[in-house]
């Protein structure tokens, strides 16, 4: 039995992953920390991360940024290993992250999506085999209207991973409108769709002479993220200090 923190529980997020971890029993959230101290769940919620006093194997966030640094604190004081869903974390913020992972385990990802974490794994395959053999590459991700960036974290994610796999070669294009020629074989197109209430969904398309192939992954709700920082935190619990991201959890 893995014993959570959920650091954030009252959120949305955290609602979902408290409902989740009720029906899993490899898994018990044991204290909550919120500044809404609600106790929605039948375990003891905090205001603070400082306040809390129940012992844990692993602390999941789903929080704000602005509690990041008690949050990093406790848990290298206490030893708790932390899975970090907290997005929008500065650069600052993230060479605190890299510290506190020198003297206790900490897990990163740009997305905790299961799925999407097995797609990067295939993109890496894909790009072995195709990039160097004419294919072009392109990402189109889909999301609600209440979405402010674009490209989203996750197609900049999928991205990066095809592009680590060619030594960074290639270029990222967001925009064609401003340029008439034609596409360079070292880019990578990503374009965004905003619309509704689209959940997620992302497009890999590796376009060749007379054939293309598309790796595509649709989110139809947030609790796709939920069940994989669950299985992050099961994961995590009882390692050793260091970073640690999603394709250490699938394998």
């Amino acid at each position: 039995m893995t014993r959570v923190i959920m650091h954030g529980c009252n959120g949305h997020m955290g609602v979902v992953i408290s409902e989740l971890a009720a029906n899993d029993a490899d898994v018990e959230i044991v204290a909550g920390v919120d500044i809404n101290t609600e106790e929605k769940f039948g375990y003891p919620v905090f205001a603070s991360i400082k306040e809390c006093n129940v012992e844990a194997d692993v602390i999941i966030d789903f929080s704000v940024v602005a509690a990041m640094n008690d949050l990093l604190e406790y848990s290298a004081a206490n030893n708790v290993p932390v899975v970090l869903c907290t997005t929008g974390l500065t650069d600052e913020d993230m060479a605190k992250v890299k510290a506190t992972s020198e003297k206790v385990a900490v897990l990163k990802s740009a997305n905790m999506s299961l799925g999407i974490n097995t797609v990067m794994k295939l993109l890496r395959l894909a790009t072995e085999v195709l990039a160097d053999r004419g294919y072009d590459i392109e990402i189109v991700e889909k999301h609600h209207n209440q979405k402010v960036d674009a490209p989203s974290g996750t197609a900049l994610a999928l991205a990066d991973v095809i592009n680590e796999v060619k030594d960074n070669k290639y270029e990222y294009v967001y925009d064609r409108s401003q340029k008439r020629e034609k596409r360079s074989k070292d880019e990578i197109g990503l374009s965004a769709v905003r619309g509704g209430t689209i959940v997620g969904q992302h497009d890999v398309i590796y376009a060749g002479i007379d054939e293309v192939i598309e790796i595509h992954h649709t989110a139809y709700s947030k609790a796709v993220f939920a069940k994989g920082a669950i299985d992050a935190a099961k994961f995590l619990a009882g390692k050793g200090a260091g970073m640690y991201d999603m394709s250490d959890v699938i394998g």
